[in-house]
């Protein structure tokens, strides 16, 4: 009896955990069905959609200047380095003056020289006008010959002719003294502007030749506080940029913060890269903090377009279609449309769009109400894949 009663029970349990099974598979089914019938949809809402063009580009100064120098010789002195704060003519480094000294005091001696000889053809210019003078008087006396007369004469002229020479040997020094007083002055290096260093190229003892082509020894940021970003804007954005338009941008530093600035220039020089066209767009940024640096990188936003207020749908209920559409092929239609349900089933509408974000657009003309579900996804499974299934319960 004990052993029938325990078979008897184990019969019940087994039955019982099969009614179980069969309740959750039929239930797994159903659950499944309705999920291959089914799509994701997102509500149409009103709201704020700002079209934008990105690029990326280079943070620099408005204005750098760079400095070298006009003659030959060895860096003296250096009074200035990276970050120094400089005004306009200030000395920020010294040449080895004393070659173009001693140039100087050469085209002195050389200016002297040619006034004492101004005053020694003057003085002789005056005693061949006496002898002139005095030949001629004779000569019309009858007491000396003509050729004496021609000789004195031609002395004349020629004591006046030396006068010029000697005073274009004037000239010719103190031009040459001149050069050689600008030699010495450019021995100095000023700046030229107010700014900051940015870079120093040469270091004390270093010789700069400016024979061929002017060195660079120092890189001046005129004014850090004014930024501009040099943008590389594609060819097919190029026509939606205008000046003045708002831009927004990060820097790899400062990642959290977002910049701001405005376009002040687009270039109409292509820059072509394997192909690539772009243009550089020219944004003017304050940098009061002083934050932004030369030569950082910049994930640039330039806003094109910005409405508030406006319905707006997820740009993927435009790409969406029923699987079953593209299999027969049956939408003949044109232009933009969404999908809503209606009666159990989806229902195209036309639409007319505006501007776009990259993830929801503008709607401009449509059937479509605020907070109305638009379908932007299938949760069907397609029916050649494999359904993953229990093991058997028995």
């Amino acid at each position: 009896m004990r052993e029938g009663f325990f078979v008897k029970k184990s019969a019940i349990s087994i039955i019982g955990i099969l009614i179980i099974a069969a309740i959750a598979a039929i239930f797994l089914f159903k659950g499944e069905s309705n999920k291959e019938k089914g799509f994701k949809t997102e509500k149409a809402a009103r709201g704020e959609i700002v079209s934008t063009v990105t690029a990326t580009g280079t943070v620099n100064a408005v204005t750098t200047v760079l400095v070298g120098t006009q003659v030959s010789g060895t860096i003296k002195s250096i009074y200035v380095d990276f970050n120094s704060s400089v005004k306009k003519g200030q000395i920020i480094a010294q040449i080895d003056p004393a070659t173009f000294e001693a140039q100087v005091e050469q085209a002195k001696a050389n200016l002297l020289s040619a006034r004492a000889s101004l005053e020694k053809a003057e003085a002789a210019f005056l005693d061949a006008k006496r002898t002139m003078d005095r030949n001629r008087e004779l000569f019309s006396r009858n007491l000396s010959a003509k050729s004496e007369l021609d000789t004195s004469e031609t002395n004349y002229e020629s004591a006046k002719a030396q006068v010029s020479v000697a005073k274009a040997q004037i000239a010719q020094a103190e031009a040459s003294l001149r050069l050689s007083e600008t030699n010495l002055r450019y021995a100095k290096i000023v700046s030229p502007v107010d700014g900051t260093i940015v870079s120093r190229n040469v270091d004390v003892g270093q010789t700069v030749a400016a024979s061929f082509q002017t060195p660079t020894l120092f890189n001046i940021a005129q004014d850090l506080t004014k930024m501009q970003i040099d943008t590389n804007v594609a060819e097919a954005d190029i026509g939606k940029i205008e000046v003045g338009q708002p831009v927004e941008f990060t820097v790899d530093a400062y990642p959290e913060i977002t910049f701001k600035g405005r376009v002040s220039e687009i270039r109409n020089a292509p820059i072509v890269v394997q192909n690539v066209v772009t243009y550089d767009v020219v944004v003017k940024v304050d940098n009061p903090e002083l934050k932004l640096k030369p030569g950082m990188t910049a994930n640039v936003s330039i806003i094109v377009s910005e409405k508030k207020g406006v319905l707006k749908i997820p740009n993927a209920a435009l790409r969406f279609m029923p699987s079953e559409m593209r299999k027969k092929d049956a939408m003949k239609e044109k232009g933009s449309a969404v999908w809503i349900i209606e009666g159990g089933k989806p229902k195209r509408v036309k639409v007319s769009t505006g501007i776009s974000d990259g993830s929801f657009t503008e709607l401009v003309l449509g059937d479509i109400r605020d907070g109305q579900e638009i379908i932007v996804e299938s949760l069907a499974k397609p029916k050649n894949q494999t359904r993953q299934t229990g093991p058997r319960m028995f």
